[in-house]
């Protein structure tokens, strides 16, 4: 099956001031994306997990063209949209569709929910007269389980998951293929995350949407997602069905984000995977693998080769020399400095 999105080598990195800069040090390189490579097929989910300051937001506004990217390239509904046109990308924008963290600030606080729901719509110029602009918008209030009621009603007037299920009816007003959502429930009280997360199946099925879904809550994305991906500075280090990465993780990463999250396999009694040390900084990502200097069974070979993204099984790639489905392998190794 043709890929509904693919990315290839895909890359950001940012200029940072050094803190020496001012005594001649100069700019030091803050490699926020780095090499991704990646597909989304038709009606797939595939969720985007990492800890905090991953890349994973900024990966989600690449995709989006957002941000331009420093290399590489994204390639949406068979058409590559890196270098698009203003106009190519405006259309391109129609069929891919963005739903935010936080509802309250990205909606305005000066616009109806009429007004925020028929932007986009106004925007491309698909409503004919005000009659047909609120027609339009109760079925889209309607089909994310807002009564139309609710129209004239201002942002501020209601709770966060009704504001996301706002968010979500702009989303989908234009009919789009695809959705970045970008950590779309961490935001909610948790009964609450399970009814949008249920919404946003029951949309998925009806309108054969596919999601990037990004989030840190593998609890969450073990409900919705089809494949995860995960991430650590930048890179993919593992990607594959969901039932095989949650069952067998390979890498050494992905075992430790598992083991302090239990509620994400449930009836496993697994011993806790610390790591040691801090995460290392974007502009400063050790040679080689950069999860070494936090490997359980890193050895010399991890500080000079940096990993492929290798099969492991059908599916399913890790980027680790020493690839095991288990916890710490068959033995544990020191880890290298």
């Amino acid at each position: 099956m043709t890929a509904l999105l693919s990315t290839e080598g895909l890359a950001k990195h940012f200029a940072a001031r050094s803190r020496w800069s001012a005594f001649g040090g100069g700019k030091s390189v803050v490699r926020a994306v780095d090499d991704l490579s990646m597909e989304i097929a038709p009606s797939e989910t595939l969720a985007l997990v990492g800890e905090s300051g991953c890349g994973k937001s900024t990966t989600g506004r690449l995709i989006m063209r957002l941000i331009e990217p420093s290399a590489g390239r994204v390639v949406f509904e068979g058409k590559d949209i890196t270098d698009a046109s203003a106009s190519e990308l405006r259309q391109a924008r129609r069929r891919m569709q963005m739903v935010f963290q936080d509802p309250r600030s990205s909606l305005s606080p000066r616009r109806t929910i009429l007004q925020t729901v028929a932007e986009p719509l106004d925007a491309n110029g698909l409503i004919r007269s005000p009659a047909h602009r609120r027609e339009v918008v109760a079925e889209l209030l309607d089909s994310v389980g807002l009564s139309p009621s609710v129209m004239g009603r201002f942002p501020h007037q209601f709770s966060g998951g009704q504001r996301q299920r706002v968010g979500i009816a702009r989303a989908i007003a234009l009919g789009p293929s695809l959705i970045v959502a970008d950590e779309p429930v961490s935001a909610l009280d948790v009964s609450v995350q399970a009814q949008i997360i249920n919404l946003m199946q029951d949309l998925q099925k009806q309108r054969r949407l596919s999601y990037l879904f990004i989030s840190h809550d593998l609890a969450v994305v073990r409900h919705i997602a089809d494949r995860v991906a995960v991430m650590y500075l930048g890179r993919i280090v593992e990607i594959g069905p969901k039932a095989e990465v949650f069952r067998a993780p390979h890498h050494p990463y992905t075992q430790a984000l598992l083991s302090a999250a239990p509620e994400a396999r449930p009836g496993r009694s697994q011993k806790r995977i610390v790591l040691s040390g801090d995460v290392p900084s974007p502009s400063a990502i050790p040679s080689g693998c950069s999860f070494r200097t936090r490997c359980p069974i890193a050895q010399e070979v991890c500080a000079r080769e940096r990993p492929p993204l290798g099969a492991v099984a059908s599916g399913h790639s890790a980027a680790c020399h020493f690839a095991q489905p288990n916890p710490l392998g068959p033995n544990q190794r020191g880890r290298s400095s």
